[in-house]
């Protein structure tokens, strides 16, 4: 059993018995290879969610509505990747066996394989579906297999070949294209082809991670890794809500928010208005299974 963070993202304050949702924040940027700053993203969005409304006009739902726990930011070891990444696991590991939906801010992307470790555990025949401007798909990274460059490559190493499927990708070395050709399914660039695989992904367990760096740079340019390009805020609101109305998803996250190089606030703004239509998308369909 958790008990309630005492400062909750905005409209997030259900008791954990009653939610059906656990929100957290992994505060960890160790692996970053260009600028770090994610670790300060769910403390950020936590404090600036008080300037954002409750209700989405977008779907005509409240988040006072909802069934949302903030289980709070971990206390996440910088001196250990492998150490930060156990204890993502564990905390994950506690949501599922409560049969609720773990929903974690990162943080780097390297994150992710954290939660997916525990995810995968419960539900072997996992698939993933990835937002993101960079594939993440190179084995290793300056020769480490644990960074923020190679997270999905790693997740392939626990779901296998044909489980993942990537959208949004304009970046990465020739090698990660090369090698995914043969192992994920990778969409470039846009979103097309989206409502195809969520289709046929029904039924199956997902994983569904957000890269909020596949949002053009121009409008958000609050982020470790920032290319230029991208999709705009509507259509990643769109292709969320469509992942969350019509797949399985048994565990999510959203990463690479970095505060510090957007002093305007508005990528934060953005990052939190995509956290709430999510929410609520989300929380409905489980409602409504």
């Amino acid at each position: 059993m958790l008990k309630k963070n005492i400062e909750t993202f905005l409209g997030c304050d259900k008791e954990f018995e009653e939610a059906k949702i656990v929100l957290f924040g992994a505060p960890f940027d160790s692996t970053t290879s260009y600028r770090p700053g994610t670790r300060f993203a769910s403390r950020t969005m936590r404090a600036e969610s008080y300037g954002l409304e409750t209700y989405s006009p977008y779907l005509d739902l409240d988040l006072e509505d909802a069934a949302v726990f903030d289980g709070g930011d971990l206390e996440l070891p910088f001196g250990s990747v492998e150490n930060a990444l156990e204890d993502i696991e564990e905390f994950t590991q506690k949501i599922i066996d409560c049969d609720k939906l773990p929903l974690m801010i990162g943080g780097e992307h390297l994150v992710t394989l954290g939660a997916v470790r525990a995810v995968a555990a419960k539900y072997p025949d996992l698939h993933i579906v990835h937002f993101d401007a960079h594939a993440d798909l190179r084995d290793d990274y300056l020769g480490a297999k644990l960074s923020h460059a190679t997270v999905l490559h790693r997740v392939w190493d626990i779901v296998g070949d044909d489980k993942i499927f990537q959208f949004g990708i304009r970046s990465g070395d020739k090698s990660e294209f090369v090698w995914g050709k043969d192992h994920v399914k990778t969409q470039r660039f846009n979103f097309d082809n989206l409502k195809e695989t969520v289709m046929a992904l029904k039924g199956k367990p997902v994983y569904f991670t957000v890269d909020l760096d596949v949002l053009d740079a121009a409008v958000f340019p609050g982020t470790g890794t920032p290319e230029a390009g991208g999709v705009s805020f509507d259509e990643l609101r769109c292709a969320m809500k469509l992942v969350a109305e019509n797949c399985n998803i048994v565990g999510t996250d959203m990463v690479e928010l970095s505060p510090p190089y957007d002093q305007s606030g508005i990528s934060t703004a953005t990052a939190l208005k995509l956290l709430r239509e999510y929410l609520l998308a989300l929380d409905y369909n489980i409602n409504n299974k």
